[in-house]
Order: C-alpha cells, then structure tokens, then sequence
C-alpha cells in the first residue's frame, strides 16, 4: 500500500504488523517495522513537531511504503533484509560509534558458533542484520535455539577451534558467557561440542559434528526468512523418530516443532509498541491484495462458489472462565486487512449457557440479527465440533456462508464441507496466515473483554 505523509492518508495503513518505508524518487529515507503499521506512522507525523530527525524524515518523503508480515518474527526478518539492501541515511541512528550490530555465524569454524558483533566482515562468518539493539538481537536469538540448538561460546573445552579475531577487547558483544555442558543439559546445546570433542570414537564424534552443522544451517535459512524448508526437515524427522518408535525423542522434537510455528506466526515481543514477508519492496501495493487472494486460492477447490473477492471475512472466538463472564469476540478482516473498526464483542445473555458450542450459537445468532454486512467467509477458532456448530447455526437462520475452523497444535484448516475434511497449508502461504492472524486476534480481543468483565466484578 502506498500512502502519502499526512495524517489523512496515514490513517488508511493497516492497523497490523508488517514494515514501512519512507521514501522519496531518489531513495528510501528510512525502513522501520510496527506490530501497528498504522499507530507507528501516525507517532512519526506526531514526532515530527518535536524531533528534527523526525521532521527531516516526513518532509524529505513524497510517499510512505507498507509491507504487512504474519508475524512479528517475519517484520523483523524482512526489515532488517532491507535495512541491509538500501542502507538508509536516516536509519543510522541504529549505529553506536562503530559499526552496525549484526548476528554472525562463523562459518570456517569446525563448530561454528552464533554471536553478536558489531564487526562487519571478517572475510569467512555469515552475517545477518543489520539490528536495531542488542536487546533485539538477544530476543530473536534465544526463540531460534528454544528450537533449532546451537552453541554461542567461542572455545570447545580450553581451546579456541581457530585463532580469535583480531579486535580489540569488548568490541564484540555476546550473547551468552556460556559453558557447553551446562547447555547441553537444558537442550539448548545439542549436540554440544565440547562434549562431542571428548568422544573417543572417531566416526560418532564425524556423525554428531555434521548434526551440529545441520543444526547451523537451519539457523541461517531462519535467519533469512526460509522456515518453510526448516520445518519440512523438522517434519520429516519427526515421522523417522516415530517409525523407529523413538518416542521419547519424538515428543522432545514435536514440541521443538509447535515451538517453531509460534515463533513464526505470533508476536514475541520484540517491538515496544503496541496498538507476506517475501519480494522486493517495489511489489508493495500488490502485496496487500496478496492474502486475500492467496485465501481465495486456497478454499476454492473445497468451495467452487466463493465470491470472487473476499471482501469481508469474520472470525469468532469464545472466551470464558467456567461458564461465568463468558463473552465472544468478532474480529474482521476488509479486502485482507484487519478492520478495527468492524470489531463487536458480545456478552452471553442467556445465563443458563455452559459450553462454549452454545455460546457460540448464541453469538452467530445476534450478529445475524443486525443489519451488518454479511461476511464473504467465516471464520471460527477450534475444530471440527466449533465448525459443525457454526453450519447448524446458520442453517437454522437459512443463512449460506463458506464456513472455516481453525484448529491447534499444529495448525490446521477444518472446512465446513459435509466431510469436515482438514487441510494444513504451506507456512509461507499467505491466505492461511491471515487466518491464522484473525484466528489470534478474536482470541486476544475476547479474552480482553471476559477479563474486564471478571475483573469489574471482582472489585465489587
């Protein structure tokens, strides 16, 4: 989406994560990235009347670029991708007096480590970044080893595996002071080095090496955006662990893998504020259209009458603690974006409701009620028994709407088909990760509402 800087425009971005660019015909002035494209950039024209930096920004740019993201873990990604690329003037506030922060993998190494440096290039590491803070930095690396582990000391045992750089001392920020048997034993560490170097049989010592630098690998394709490669592995691994009924290593790698699928799909607190990764920026504009019509694309063999364009998708979510306070939240997302403006909460009225599939009858009924628009698609957190309730309900109002759940652990489409068959999609596929955006935000904005309910009463 191409807006320009002013207040008017700003305030048609989308109100989700993603990543902005400031620009102008000669170059981009700035890249940032918000979990609120559209309360950061409304902040940067707000700044403008009190910060120099930021005035310089909104007057230097003819137009203002949005790149919405899945996920909090995906803007960062693609940020810093960009920062990197374009090198923007204004963005040098993220340099300190040498250089910029980086995650560096040093490659040459027999065990190559994953630190922090603020060394550029030393002719032979990988480097991923620029970041904004170490803080970060930090933040992103210690969600990457929960599952893919890996070893942040320079040294296996007392001796370095090659010479250290030649820097002066503290240049280069660490992530962790870290002993590789005390790692190993919380699984973050695995295989661990220093370990592997006191085994005296020289072929487990080559097999659990190369499993490290397996390990390695992945860590970069993550850090350059490529998970979907990195869970597929993960999977297959997964299925071997189970055929060899290695099961007790099945359950440590399935969890690995839900931990995985959190990292890139939600927030994990990395950006301050509050309130599809992929191609070149320049293809901006067509990729807001993108979910929408990657959504389309994925449900039209299960529904060969959906509407040519999904303008209008609802998604619903039940919150409640035993019955008592129990609200519902709709969520709304207009041509593929999410719409604040449409969100309703609802609290149950009929007292004598206590599952959740009643609650949610009775919700779908008020809203069809009222005279909003009607939704091109539906959308409901859980499974199969939430999407059955949900075609029960609208039959009984003589309502057709195509009809989805979203169901957990992993991630999966239920479609509201006679056969209620089940689909999981690609993780890059953007249709399914604006559901799975909506599916958290109904979440979110009922379990809002049931808490100030149970609170407000509790202060009674």
């Amino acid at each position: 989406m191409l807006l320009r800087p002013t207040k008017k425009s700003l305030s048609r971005a989308p109100q989700t994560i993603g990543v902005y660019l400031f620009k102008n015909r000669r170059e981009i002035l700035y890249i940032g990235k918000s979990v609120n494209l559209k309360a950061r950039l409304l902040s940067h024209l707000e700044n403008a009347h009190y910060d120099a930096k930021e005035r310089a920004i909104i007057e230097g740019a003819t137009h203002v670029q949005t790149l919405t993201a899945p996920s909090e873990f995906q803007a960062l990604i693609l940020e810093s991708k960009l920062i990197q690329k374009h090198r923007p003037r204004f963005n040098k506030i993220w340099r300190d007096d040498k250089s910029y922060l980086y995650i560096k993998i040093t490659a040459k190494d027999a065990y190559p480590k994953v630190l922090l440096t603020r060394k550029e290039n030393d002719g032979y590491s990988r480097y991923f970044g620029p970041f904004s803070s170490i803080r970060t930095a930090e933040t992103l690396l210690r969600e990457i080893r929960k599952v893919i582990p890996f070893c942040t000391a320079k040294t296996v045992g007392r001796h370095p595996l090659r010479r250290p750089d030649r820097q002066r001392r503290g240049s280069e920020p660490r992530l962790q002071r870290a002993s590789g048997c005390f790692y190993s034993k919380i699984g973050l560490c695995n295989p661990c080095p220093s370990e592997v170097e006191k085994l005296k049989v020289e072929s487990e010592k080559k097999k659990l090496r190369a499993l490290y630098r397996r390990n390695i690998r992945r860590v970069a394709r993550i850090l350059q955006g490529n998970t979907g490669s990195v869970v597929r592995g993960l999977y297959r691994e997964l299925k071997i662990l189970s055929r060899q009924e290695r099961f007790e290593e099945a359950i440590i790698l399935r969890n690995r893998i839900l931990a995985f699928e959190q990292l890139v799909s939600e927030r994990i607190g990395l950006d301050k504020e509050h309130g599809g990764v992929g191609s070149d920026p320049a293809t901006g504009e067509a990729r807001q259209r993108r979910p929408a019509t990657a959504l389309r694309a994925l449900l039209l063999p299960y529904f060969p009458r959906l509407p040519e364009s999904l303008l209008r998708i609802e998604c619903y979510d039940i919150s409640n603690t035993g019955g008592r306070e129990a609200t519902a939240g709709m969520v709304v997302a207009t041509r593929g974006q999410v719409d604040k403006s449409q969100y309703r909460k609802f609290r149950m009225k009929n007292p004598r409701l206590r599952s959740d599939f009643d609650m949610l009858a009775e919700t779908l009924t008020r809203r069809f009620r009222n005279k909003w628009t009607k939704p091109d698609l539906l959308v409901v957190d859980g499974g199969k028994p939430q999407v059955r309730t949900v075609l029960e309900t609208l039959g009984g109002l003589g309502i057709a709407v195509p009809v989805v759940g979203l169901a957990k652990n992993p991630d999966r489409l239920v479609l509201g088909t006679p056969a209620l068959p089940t689909k999981r999609p690609s993780f890059h596929d953007a249709g399914f990760n604006l559901l799975r955006l909506l599916r958290d935000e109904a979440h979110r904005f009922s379990k809002k509402y049931h808490t100030s309910l149970r609170d407000s009463k509790l202060r009674r």
